[in-house]
């Protein structure tokens, strides 16, 4: 579904990314984890064509996004739910899930606002409330049905649960199960390790824009030393 091999990405003379691989297939859920500026947000900007590569290859379904604007890479069927939530606070929640929504696939079972609000009941309740009358939980939600209106066939969530409470995060966690179940590839950034550990299927370490580790998560919840070293303060 993704394939990223020997990534290199820089913010003008400043080396970011140093020769960045890693791999999803369909329907598998991955991590990439490591702690702040470690290169996590730079690998997503990179994938979505908000930073150019000064080298690698970045394939997605077979298809290389070298040199694509951003929508197009959207349009190829990559999700974004990015750090902040950045949805739009001066439309409601439907108006913001219909903004986005498309089914260039012609997929028999689209995302539809019914299925969102399936999803997150919160915002079916909160439907005709703006985007700034929401919670950070409930834009968190709304971010992530965003981006399922596009009708992905990889999700990134970049700092999922960064800042929710603990009900809240455990809210967006069974839904990122769901989507598992449902088939859709997944990419999260996320700092709740036990969390990933349930939910993912493989895990990338960055350490200074390297992968300094990759693995399972039976692997990674055996490598207490690996959490320690790079993900402790």
């Amino acid at each position: 579904m993704l394939d990223i091999k020997g990534l290199e990405t820089s913010y003008g003379l400043s080396q970011v990314l140093f020769g960045v691989s890693l791999r999803i297939e369909a329907g598998q859920v991955a991590t990439l984890l490591g702690r702040n500026g470690m290169g996590k947000t730079t690998t997503v900007r990179s994938i979505m064509g908000m930073l150019p590569s000064r080298g690698g290859t970045i394939t997605f379904a077979e298809r290389p996004l070298a040199g694509l604007p951003s929508y197009r890479i959207a349009q190829a069927g990559i999700g974004l739910v990015p750090e902040g939530r950045q949805i739009f606070p001066n439309l409601t929640v439907r108006e913001n899930l219909v903004a986005t929504a498309a089914n260039r696939r012609n997929d028999r079972d689209p995302w539809t606002l019914e299925r969102v609000f399936d999803l997150f009941k919160n915002l079916e309740e909160r439907k005709n409330n703006y985007g700034n009358q929401l919670s950070g939980g409930e834009q968190q939600m709304l971010a992530i049905g965003r981006a399922l209106m596009t009708n992905p066939r990889l999700l990134i969530l970049d700092e999922a649960t960064e800042g929710l409470a603990p009900r809240i995060r455990a809210d967006i966690y069974r839904s990122i199960e769901r989507l598992k179940a449902a088939g859709l590839s997944i990419l999260v950034i996320d700092k709740d390790v036990k969390a990933l550990i349930r939910v993912a299927d493989v895990h990338y370490m960055l350490e200074k824009g390297r992968v300094v580790w990759s693995g399972t998560s039976a692997a990674l919840a055996a490598s207490e030393d690996v959490q320690h070293r790079y993900l402790g303060v």
